[in-house]
């Protein structure tokens, strides 16, 4: 009888402690599989950023190139100009930051800017003036917050970096966009007041 009550013991405690080695493990490899997904999410987050930023520089490049034939405001063309030139400077910035974490950026423009190519080629002089300084504000006032949004949360140092020295560069560009607007939207109230003016 004690015979048998001590190997009951054994047997309980043996299981015991199976069960509690393997809880432990379980435990352990949740909390690993938990903070893997939480950092796979943060690399999504900042890689979702690095392309995001290489297809805005693409499309600063690409329609600041399309200004130079298409624009009739002298403005507008000075604008483009520049943002051929610090956008492509940026984009070759974001390149070497990409590249240290092997990150794949765009080397076409996304499908959403090819379309706004597509309907800004078919434009011409004031036209053309008005649309693109319009898209010029859009797309920089989504770019400041984007890129604000990145420096203060990224998880990824490179990324946040780039986004931290890049925002002085783009409220500047958001600045002169507005400014270009404003000219553009006076010149065409300009002359439709003469062409109304011409037709009495």
């Amino acid at each position: 009888m004690q015979l048998e009550s001590k190997i009951s013991k054994i047997i309980y405690v043996s299981c015991l402690t199976i069960f509690l080695t393997c809880l432990g493990g379980w435990a352990v490899l949740a909390h690993q599989q938990t903070s893997a997904s939480a950092q796979n999410q943060a690399d999504n987050g900042d890689t979702h950023f690095a392309r995001a930023a290489a297809s805005g520089n693409l499309a600063e490049i690409q329609l600041g190139k399309l200004a130079a034939d298409h624009a009739s405001s002298d403005v507008v063309k000075a604008f483009a100009s520049r943002m051929v030139v610090q956008h492509t400077a940026a984009a070759d910035q974001l390149k070497i930051a990409a590249q240290k974490d092997d990150i794949a950026l765009p080397g076409n423009l996304s499908p959403h800017d090819q379309q706004i190519y597509d309907r800004l080629v078919k434009l011409h002089g004031t036209a053309f003036d008005r649309e693109y300084a319009k898209r010029m504000v859009d797309d920089h006032e989504k770019d400041l917050a984007d890129f604000q949004s990145e420096a203060g949360s990224g998880q990824n140092n490179e990324m946040k970096a780039f986004a931290a020295n890049s925002i002085s560069m783009i409220q500047e560009h958001l600045n002169q966009a507005r400014e270009m607007l404003a000219s553009v939207s006076q010149q065409s109230a300009n002359l439709r007041h003469r062409s109304s003016a011409s037709g009495r």
